[in-house]
């Protein structure tokens, strides 16, 4: 009798996680090949000699396309968290294994914009919430550049989810799909290059300022792993006696005033790179920030 129990007990369990593995399993395959409309965007791509240094700066030092990409652009492992799964960056160059030479315009504005491939299903993890707010300009400029960077030949594996990476995707405990989030402002305009708050802002939208300080730059949690550090109160509650120079100098150097430094987290290495002129626009940004207590976003 405690036999049959057992056996019954057992073939129950055995239902059940079968059950949930399959239900697991076709609510993340639907949600990965859920497609996603991208419009189309006729970009002047600029061949000037002035443009291609615009955009390697902007993809280098503001967009920091380089933590995911490499610093040859020829991509590598992001992340690798077992059965949680994989994000890999793409080699973006002309190389074996990369996707420059099968590249055209659209394509370049379809990821970076919209977060979209080419087939429609989203990309993983790409910024594409911050990169939309690119102008028309910028973004030309970065595609430009993205387009005669010299080949590497790395071959990557691909982005993948593991079994528990499947299980916390589908009870949507891990947000990893960039389309459904990207929301495009259109006609986005230049702002003029100038040491201004309106400067400031934009530089703080594309750059991902707002994705870790939050659109009230107030810092706290950071959405994602929770070992993640908190983010910094960048609004004079959270700066105190701040002054310009101590700004620049944590952006250059990564270090506050007092001498402590930066988390890793925060890419101040690739921000270092930013002009007197960018960091300038940025501080008069943060300082037209009202004041708020840290995490009131």
């Amino acid at each position: 009798m405690l036999r049959k129990i057992l056996l019954i007990g057992g073939a129950a369990i055995l239902l059940l996680v079968s059950s949930l593995a399959v239900y697991v399993y076709l609510v993340s395959e639907r949600a990965l090949r859920a497609t996603y409309p991208a419009p189309t965007v006729a970009l002047d791509i600029p061949r000037d000699p002035e443009s291609i240094p615009r955009g390697a700066h902007l993809v280098r030092a503001v967009g920091t396309c380089t933590l995911c990409h490499g610093e040859d652009l020829g991509g590598g492992v992001y992340a690798d968290e077992g059965a949680i799964g994989r994000i890999v960056g793409p080699n973006l160059t002309r190389g074996r294994g990369g996707i420059g030479a099968d590249f055209g315009i659209s394509d370049w504005v379809r990821a970076i914009r919209y977060g979209v491939r080419r087939d429609g299903t989203s990309l993983l993890v790409m910024p594409s919430e911050v990169y939309t707010f690119f102008s028309d300009a910028d973004l030309a400029a970065m595609v430009a550049y993205l387009e005669q960077v010299p080949p590497v030949d790395r071959d990557l594996p691909r982005s993948h989810f593991g079994w528990l990476g499947r299980v916390l995707f589908a009870f949507g405990r891990l947000n990893l799909l960039v389309a459904p989030k990207t929301h495009h402002p259109g006609g986005a305009s230049l702002v003029p290059a100038a040491p201004t708050a309106d400067y400031g802002r934009y530089l703080a939208n594309v750059s991902g300022c707002h994705g870790c300080h939050g659109f009230g730059l107030s810092g706290g949690r950071v959405a994602g792993p929770p070992n993640l550090p908190l983010a910094s109160n960048l609004t004079r509650a959270g700066l105190g006696g701040w002054t310009q120079a101590d700004f620049v100098h944590a952006m250059r150097e990564g270090r506050r005033p007092d001498g402590t430094v930066l988390d890793a987290f925060m890419p101040w290495r690739n921000f270092q790179a930013m002009s007197d002129l960018e960091l300038a626009a940025l501080w008069m940004y943060l300082r037209s920030v009202p004041a708020r207590e840290t995490g009131n976003k």
